[in-house]
């Protein structure tokens, strides 16, 4: 490492324009022309690359632009990988390439834009070849000024050398070291010849070279895995954690490493100095690094920590871990990732948990899983782990358990090398770790000379000076802030002159606001207290406008001034940016897009970025980088969007049986084809019915059957639930609020897709994707049950029902194992519980197919979307850098500090500052500051830490704010406030603020109606509950008691905007809730305090939860706390508390005293009645506010209303005037003649049809009916039963009303058209297509064995059900054969289980392996193995015992090098002693654990067990090929170091048979290729575009894992579907269209069969297949002649025949030989009635004209009515003639026949004229069928 200063120094373009190039460049050109005299291949290389943009102008130009616009403007070029990958370069431009790559590596900022220009550097020719001989040939450079020029090449390249090395250190090592040796000898050698080398060149030379031999050193150990694992590069720090004090901070990594996960890990840490000042910058800064870093670090580290623990301890306990409670973090099980999904910032995973343990919470207020959280993965038990953050939450999806989560760069890596189905323990820690994440790197970065104020912050000076920019000129100009009346009468003046400031007055300031406005101007450090309601903001604005307005002052060096304006809250910053808005219209911009602000909507960043004017502005490298990375990455994210989609389906219901058959075996798709019947009628015949769903049990017939009884109980519940869900107010959710405070919304495109599709395409598009995937979709509302025939459909509370199960079932992780699935062959039988577990491991199966498809596009998605990061980082700084004014939250500040950075902001204003932790306000700050303004209270909301420790005896919880108050920096107080009635702000002073005075508007407000107190605390003693997720509690008598208050104080006609309830619990929240319906309490605001600093109403409740024995009042302990509570109403407040209780903390116990000294303080708040004065009521809980059940007392109202009826209410204060009141008294108005009265209430309008129901008489039927008066019994449809017969006998099952059915489903005896009988629905008799035949086909198929299909489903014989015998063979693999009666077993499609300690195999296990070619990583301190993994050991195993300890504390069982197993000998020794060999209870014995199957062996007989049979056969026989296997189960050993040399032979011979079996790879591309080749010219000449399964070959070539019998199915399937197109074109040409239309639907079948997911081409499956063509062949030329009969009028003479020979061909059964015979038999007879030709003359005497005339083919012709002529000479038609039978025209002009006309083929075969040679080769193809 330490290579960043490599070529540090600035370098110009002269050396490419030096003399000594000019001669070389004139040199190079001779040459080349004394060489060849022309262009050639190796001229055309050494020319300068041609890449678009990449010239040697373009390249000279690039070199004097800052290394950000080099970066990105090289890296987004498309021609730079052409121009890199030549192997021969000019000299000068060589040099020219190392300046321009060197310039753009030394940028900072552009991180995946580097790492993306370093991956095409390292494989380049460039690199690996042109820069070898390039600094080679330095050495023999003979012309001196060349020569002097190289040290400064030297130095680019050794930038170049160190960024590839750093970024890619496994691939690049080995050209690294080479080119380095190179260099080294280059550099000696100049350094001979006079050159002067500089001493800091070498020094760096040496430290790459020191890298490179770490690496190596790496490499050979087996450590150095991948080009992504970092740790391996960063200081570790010493040995000794002792010494760990003396550790570079800035060597800390941020992410917590698995040391620190060791039991009694400590970290070193210094507290937060309060009382002194700090001795130097770096110990502040560490200081607070650490803190900080312990924060959230300290959490996980001790939870993982009691969590192993816990582990450990199991088999001591009875207590599942899945019900233990942690304090540190929380735990969620079985954790899995299942769709990568395409985000703006990058790749992230849907992962989902077992949410079984967790049903208790209630996510939309729960702090779990919060955008931003920190999770830790591990499937080893933390000895490896992945990290991740949240980065989306959707409370609905969490309680199905699924969350997104974004992993960082390595874990991202590490997680693609981990089996797809893997399932992790994921443990959450509570930290936002984002915002820790951008202020730690802020920190690590942070030089010590460039923290500005390092006078105040550091060494705490009291002294503080005027800011650098006020000493050079101090005119200020105060008009713009002043009163109005004052406004033109305040000159300029000096500010720095305490006596020319105008007068407090003028400004409209009171005395205090004066002095902190003065004391902001004038001071480069000011700091400004606001207690509640006293006008912080108003002042902060009233500085902000003076320093806006007088800009010209504190301008930067480039002309720019800008302010950065910090706040903590995002509601904060809206407020303060509104502010400046009034008098600055222009230059804002708000970072961040969590604003609700409409005002500031146009001055977002996002929407800054993408208006067409600002784009336009852009640099033209800016667009063309965006443009080009952008669409690499729309292509990427449409590869992984199109897995992800089909991913996503899987969990979203149930998938159609056809996209689960390539995860099923043969015998297992064939019995889920053959459902049982039902009573005889079978289920496959219903309309849409999925086989999937019947199989699962979700069938309509099937599941009502099971699930009936429980309906109604199931509505009511349900229904009773949405009501809940529904119609309660909405509060903000503690979540939602803390979450819009973390997520900074990045600069992206809003837009739907990044392809420009638009959300709703997007949407469609997915929606299509579940419709053709889904049997059944959960997500929609309305779930579409199979209808039986008659329409009739499963009731909603059936669907909720199905809903509710399914969703259950695919939250299981249970799977059936696959030795299970291959014991199964009916799958029918199976119990619906096994069912499930089959199809969830189909469906494990499916989603790894498709996981790993998308691997690769993912990788690349993420490079790009951090190239893209970097332009779109470039953007958003040419707009920061022209704006005025920057507002920021303080997370924001960290994340884009190095923005600011670039950006200089002079002027930094933070508001809140009191609540910010100080590590986040020193990164917020630039080297560039020259005046800091922090606004805030400390006596109110404090930082928040996540350590109680680290806050309280570390100080962390102090923001800067504080402390430079408490370190007697000056400071103003503002002492009026504005806010509260002076009852309330008596609360405050002096318990809270020393002094606090009340400005006059606060004198003047009302009292509050219906009460006779503004203020009052009401006691009680009722106790607390504590919630069960998180650390909150609740108080149902509070809450209850609140509530009542607020419906009486809305009954006094307050708006719900004027009334807050407040609590200190998040706890409270929900119970509050679920007291207030939104019909009622909507528009009333609830929140917990800490949310609501800063806000204020007129009547505040306050709910304060805690009541409990121990005396615990928890955060109301804290003053700050307990200030923001009591300051947040202007008109009254009331409180609800345990008062006894409180009184036992010093601060509560004052302000009780304050209360009672006005009798504020009770049991009982008393209410009044507005419109009787004299009636008091008091109430103690909420069930006393039922005396004043409507807000006034309990007389009755007595207002009569406008109807003419009485208020029934009791006494109300609202609506007086009952404009609002409905009555809802019956309603007496008369409807009808028949003196019906409305059955309505009074306020509803009456209906103007009676609707009362009377008994009449429908003419039609004579029924008696109950029909409402106004209908006409004419109309109405009767509801009796129908006593019709319908014309088959059978009664009709429909009303009286309705047409009679025509579908009778009364079971009658049936006699098929095969010949069979069986029960079936009546209504078949009169239908054509009969029902399937259902008796068994027992026909002997071609491979012995025989058909288990029926006669319907093997079409009578003439297409077998394919053979479902079951193979069972044992596999080269170890693996049986699942394919059904095969004659060669196919190679296998299970994944491969090949692994080792480096990787896994990810292909199908068919398939050759790619041998593990890494560094093998046997070894042990007596021994190593030196070869590569796939090889065999060149060491033996070693016997020595293990040194290590286990977890229990017991010594390890197994042997040195291996790995150790995962018992003990004294902890579980029943297990370990247990007999096999014999030797397993022996005191010494050493255990071998297995890691396929974990069985444990005694290691002396497992090695005699593998050495046995090794090198000789036994009895002469040869050894069968394959893996040893475990002595216990049977399972192959295919992973074990100790073993690995045998397991490598095997392996390596196993390979040679999957060769065998496969095929050779050359052979099978080859012959892949040709048929690539013929379907091509196959497309073109038989015009095959509209053939889909044609179209779907072309895919099916191209997939991967292909053998050569695959090709040998696809080529006769090719060859049967061109078959089937030519038999198409003639039934299009020449048939008629009823005869076509039935050929066509005949070919339709054809093709299904051909198309058959079974369709091997077995030797029945070929024998009936060209059976089948041959017949319809047959029946071509049969509809051919009676199209001909036809067209000539000749029908009638050949029906008959025709007619026979059709029923020969259509009729059922097999089409056998002498069927065959028969009909080409007749065929030939058929054709002596009907001459082939149409002439109407014998096929005898057309051959005699024809012979007689001696015409080539061509020339006979007819015209439009049929008669035949001839064209003599070249048979062009040249001129017009009558014909002599018809008079039509014949003949023509110009070679082209007269219309009408046309070649007569029935003469002489011919299909074109003969008048040129082209068309005439075609006269001689003969129609081929």
């Amino acid at each position: 490492m330490g290579m960043a200063g490599v070529g540090g120094r600035r370098e110009g373009v002269s050396v490419d324009r030096g003399e000594g190039w000019r001669d070389e460049r004139r040199d190079g050109v001779r040459q080349r022309q004394d060489r060849n005299g022309a262009r050639s291949n190796s001229a055309d290389t050494a020319r300068a690359p041609q890449g678009r943009g990449l010239g040697y102008k373009a390249l000279e130009e690039l070199s004097e632009k800052d290394p950000s616009t080099v970066a990105i403007t090289l890296s987004s070029n498309p021609a730079l990988k052409d121009v890199l990958g030549e192997t021969n370069m000019r000299p000068d431009l060589i040099a020219l390439f190392c300046l321009v790559l060197s310039k753009a590596f030394k940028s900072r900022t552009d991180r995946g834009t580097l790492q993306h220009l370093a991956g095409i550097i390292k494989d380049s020719g460039f690199f690996r070849t042109i820069l070898p001989h390039y600094v080679g040939n330095m050495g023999s450079e003979s012309n001196h000024a060349r020569r002097q020029q190289y040290p400064r090449h030297l130095e680019n390249i050794l930038t170049i050398l160190s960024q590839v090395l750093n970024t890619f250190p496994a691939s690049s090592v080995q050209p690294v070291s080479l080119l380095l040796i190179i260099f080294q000898a280059s550099i000696n050698t100049l350094r001979a010849s006079g050159v002067v080398i500089q001493p800091e060149m070498e020094e760096s030379a040496q430290n790459l070279q020191g890298l490179i031999k770490h690496l190596q050193e790496r490499s050979r150990e087996g450590t150095l895995r991948s080009d992504k694992d970092t740790y391996a590069l960063l200081n570790s720090g010493v040995e000794n954690p002792d010494e760990e004090d003396v550790q570079n901070f800035r060597t800390i990594p941020i992410y917590p490493t698995p040391e620190e996960f060791q039991q009694g890990h400590r970290p070193f840490l210094r507290p937060n100095l309060t009382t002194k000042r700090y001795t130097n910058t770096h110990l502040y800064l560490d200081t607070h690094f650490r803190l900080l870093r312990e924060d959230f670090v300290r959490p996980l580290r001790e939870g993982i920590q009691q969590l192993l623990r816990n582990q450990m301890d199991r088999g001591r306990t009875d207590s599942p871990l899945k019900t233990k409670r942690f304090d540190d973090i929380r735990i969620y099980f079985d954790t899995k990732m299942i769709v990568p999904k395409c985000t703006p910032t990058g790749l992230a995973y849907i992962a989902q948990f077992d949410i079984q343990p967790l049903k208790f919470v209630r996510w939309q207020n729960s702090k779990r899983l919060i955008y931003g959280s920190l999770v830790c993965l591990s499937y080893d038990n933390f000895e490896s782990f992945l990290f991740a953050t949240v980065s989306d939450r959707d409370p609905k999806y969490l309680e199905k358990g699924l969350v997104q989560l974004t992993f960082t760069d390595e874990s991202r890596l590490k997680l693609a090398r981990i089996q797809k189905d893997q399932s992790f323990l994921m443990v959450e820690t509570t930290a936002y770790f984002e915002a820790y994440r951008y202020v730690l790197e802020g920190l690590k970065e942070q030089e010590e000379d460039d923290l500005p104020f390092q006078r105040y912050i550091v060494e705490c000076n009291t002294n503080v000076q005027p800011p650098a920019y006020l000493q050079e000129m101090d005119d200020y100009d105060l008009s713009s802030v002043a009163d109005p009346d004052y406004k033109n009468r305040i000159p300029p003046f000096h500010s720095l002159n305490e006596e020319a400031w105008p007068r407090m007055e003028k400004l409209g300031l009171d005395e205090s606001q004066m002095k902190a406005f003065q004391l902001a101007i004038t001071k480069e450090l000011a700091i400004i207290q606001g207690p509640p309601g006293t006008g912080k903001t108003y002042v902060g604005l009233k500085i902000a406008q003076a320093l806006l307005t007088n800009q010209e002052l504190w301008t930067n060096e480039s002309g720019k001034a800008q302010m950065l304006v910090v706040c903590y809250t995002n509601h904060a910053l809206d407020q303060f940016l509104e502010g400046i808005h009034k008098f600055q219209e222009e230059g804002i911009v708000r970072v961040g897009g969590r604003s609700n602000s409409e005002i500031l909507k146009r001055f977002n960043l996002r929407e800054l970025t993408h208006s067409s004017n600002f784009r336009r502005t852009l640099p033209s490298y800016l667009r063309s980088a965006y443009n080009e990375i952008y669409k690499e990455l729309c292509q990427m994210e449409r590869e992984i969007q199109a897995q992800s989609t089909r991913l996503e389906c899987s969990l979203k219901g149930v998938l159609r049986e056809s996209y689960l058959c390539s995860c099923m075996s043969d015998i297992h798709w064939d019995s889920l084809q053959e459902p049982p019947t039902q009573d005889g009628f079978d289920i496959w015949g219903k309309k849409n019915l999925s086989l999937m769903m019947e199989w699962l049990g979700l069938g309509s017939t099937v599941f009502l059957q099971r699930e009936t009884e429980d309906a109604n109980r199931m509505e009511a519940a349900e229904e009773a639930m949405e009501l809940e869900e529904e119609d309660f107010i909405e509060i903000a959710e503690e979540a939602d609020l803390i979450q819009a405070e973390r997520i900074i919304d990045d600069n992206w495109n809003p837009r739907g897709g990044r392809d420009g599709r638009k959300k709703g395409d997007m949407d469609e598009a997915v929606r299509a994707v579940e419709e053709m995937m889904l049997a059944m979709n959960l997500d929609k509302d309305d779930i579409k049950a199979e209808q039986s025939e008659n329409g009739w459909e499963m009731p909603r509370d059936q669907k909720k029902k199905m809903k509710k199960n399914i969703r259950k079932e695919l939250c299981k992780s249970s799977t059936m194992s696959e030795e299970e699935e291959e014991n199964i062959f009916d799958l029918w039988s199976l119990p619906l519980q096994d069912r499930w577990r089959l199809y969830r491991l189909w469906v494990a199966r499916y989603r790894i197919e498709l996981r790993t498809r998308a691997l690769q596009s993912e990788d690349a998605y993420q490079r790009a979307v951090d190239r893209l990061a970097d332009v779109k980082r470039q953007e958003s700084l040419c707009l920061l850098k022209e704006a005025t004014v920057i507002g920021m939250t303080t997370t924001g500040a960290a994340k884009y500090r190095k923005e600011l950075q670039e950006v200089r902001p002079r002027l930094v204003v933070v508001e809140e500052a009191a609540e910010v932790l100080e590590a986040h306000t020193i990164t917020t700050l630039t080297k560039a500051c020259q005046h800091l303004i922090l606004i805030g209270d400390h006596q109110q909301l404090r930082p928040s830490a996540t350590v109680y420790d680290l806050a309280k005896n570390f100080n962390l919880e102090m923001s800067m704010f504080e402390r430079l108050v408490k370190m007697r920096l000056p400071f103003v107080r503002l002492n009026y406030q504005h806010r509260m009635r002076p009852d309330i702000a008596r609360l405050l002073t002096p318990h809270i603020y020393s002094e606090l005075e009340n400005h006059p508007s606060v004198l003047e407000y009302e009292n509050i109606k219906g009460l006779n107190t503004n203020l009052f605390f009401v006691e009680h003693t009722h106790p607390e509950e504590e919630i069960k997720d998180g650390r909150s509690h609740q108080n149902r008598h509070e809450a209850n008691f609140v509530v009542a208050l607020c419906r009486y104080l809305l009954f006094q006609d307050y708006k719900p905007e004027q009334i807050t309830i407040l609590t200190t619990y998040t706890g409270q929240l929900h119970c509050l809730r679920k007291q207030m319906p939104a019909s009622e309490f909507s528009g009333v605001k609830v929140h917990v305090v800490d949310k609501y600093q800063g806000e204020e109403n007129d009547i505040v409740l306050l709910s304060l939860v805690r009541s409990n024995p121990q005396g615990k009042v928890g955060f109301l302990n804290i003053p700050n706390r307990v200030c923001v509570a009591l300051s947040r109403a202007k008109k009254g407040l009331y409180c609800i508390g345990n008062s006894s209780m409180l009184s036992n903390v010093t601060l509560w116990s004052n302000i009780l005293h304050t209360l009672r000294e006005k009798d504020q303080v009770g049991k009982a708040l008393t209410l009044c009645c507005q419109n009787h004065p004299d009636r008091q009521t008091q109430v103690s809980c909420a069930e006393d506010f039922k005396k004043a059940p409507e807000g006034g007392c309990t007389q009755p109202c007595q207002f009569r209303l406008d109807c003419g009826h009485v208020c029934a209410r009791v006494c109300h204060p609202y609506d007086p005037e009952h404009k609002k009141y409905k009555c809802l008294k019956p309603c007496q108005k008369i409807l009808c003649n028949e003196g019906h009265r409305c059955n309505l209430v009074c306020h509803k309008e009456c209906p103007k049809k009676c609707p009362v129901k009377v008994e009449k008489v429908i003419p039609r039927c004579q029924h008696t009916q109950m029909i409402p008066c106004h209908q006409d019994p004419k109309t109405f449809e009767c509801q009796e039963p129908c006593q019709e017969l319908l014309p088959c006998g059978h009664p009709c099952d429909a009303v009286c009303g309705q047409p009679c059915t025509w579908k009778c489903k009364v079971k009658v005896t049936i006699k098929l058209k095969c010949g069979h009988s069986q029960k079936d629905s009546c209504f078949y008799k009169t239908e054509n297509e009969g029902p399937e035949c259902k008796t068994p086909c027992r026909h002997q198929l071609k491979c012995g064995h025989d058909c288990r299909g029926t006669c319907g489903k093997c079409f009578q014989g003439r297409y077998h059900f394919p053979c479902s015998h079951q193979c069972e063979r044992l596999l080269i693999c170890s693996h049986k054969c699942r394919e059904p009666c095969t004659r060669g077993c196919p190679p296998c499609q299970r994944p491969c289980e090949n692994c080792c300690v480096h990787s896994k195999c990810m292909k199908p296990c068919g398939q050759p392996c790619a041998p593990c070619i890494e560094p093998c990583a046997w070894q042990c301190p007596h021994q190593q193995c030196s070869k590569l993994c796939y090889e065999p050991c060149d060491r033996p195993p070693c016997t020595q015992p293990c040194p290590k300890t286990l977890g229990c504390g017991h010594p390890c069982i197994g042997l040195c090098g291996d790995k150790c197993p995962s018992k003990c000998r004294i902890c579980q020794h029943d297990e370990v002693t247990e007999i096999f060999f014999g030797t397993e209870d022996e005191p010494e014995a050493y255990f071998i654990q297995l890691e396929d199957c974990k069985h444990f062996i005694e290691y002396t007989a497992m090695d005699q067990y593998m050495g046995v049979g090794d090198n000789q056969a036994g009895d002469g026989d040869h050894l069968a090929i394959k893996l040893k296997e475990c002595p216990k189960c049977r399972t192959p050993i295919r992973k074990n170091l100790r073993y690995g040399s045998h397991i490598n032979r095997s392996l390596a011979e196993i390979e040679m048979v999957k060769e065998k079996i496969n095929g050779k790879t050359s052979d099978i591309e080859e012959h892949r290729n040709t048929l690539q080749i013929q379907w091509e010219q196959n497309l073109r000449n038989h015009d095959m575009y509209d053939q889909a399964e044609y179209m779907q070959i072309k895919f099916r070539l191209e997939r991967p894992y292909l053998i050569a019998n695959d090709l040998w199915v696809i080529e006769n399937k090719m060859d049967f579907l061109i078959r089937v197109a030519k038999l198409l074109k003639v039934a299009k040409e020449k048939m008629l269209s009823a005869q076509g239309y039935l050929f066509r639907k005949n070919i339709e079948q054809f093709v299904r069969w051909l198309s058959d997911h079974h369709q091997k081409f077995t030797d029945q499956q070929v024998f009936d297949l060209q059976n089948e063509l041959e017949r319809l062949k047959l029946l071509a030329q049969l509809n051919v002649r009676c199209y001909t009969a036809e067209k000539r009028g000749q029908s009638d003479k050949i029906h008959s025949e025709a007619q026979q020979i059709r029923d020969v061909l259509e009729m059922p059964g097999q089409f056998a030989d002498q069927d065959q015979h028969s009909v080409k038999e007749a065929l030939k007879e058929l054709d002596k009635k009907l001459p082939v030709t149409g002439l109407g003359i014998s096929d005898e005497e057309r051959k005699m004209i024809v012979s007689a005339m001696k015409m080539p083919p061509g020339h006979w012709n007819k015209c439009p009515n049929g008669h035949v002529y001839v064209i003599t000479e070249c048979g062009g038609a040249m001129e017009r003639r009558s014909c002599p039978d018809c008079g039509a025209v014949i003949g023509g002009g110009n070679h082209t026949l007269a219309s009408g006309n046309q070649v007569a083929t029935e003469m002489d075969g011919s299909l074109h004229t003969a008048w040129s040679e082209g068309n005439n080769l075609l006269n001689f193809e003969n129609l081929d069928l």
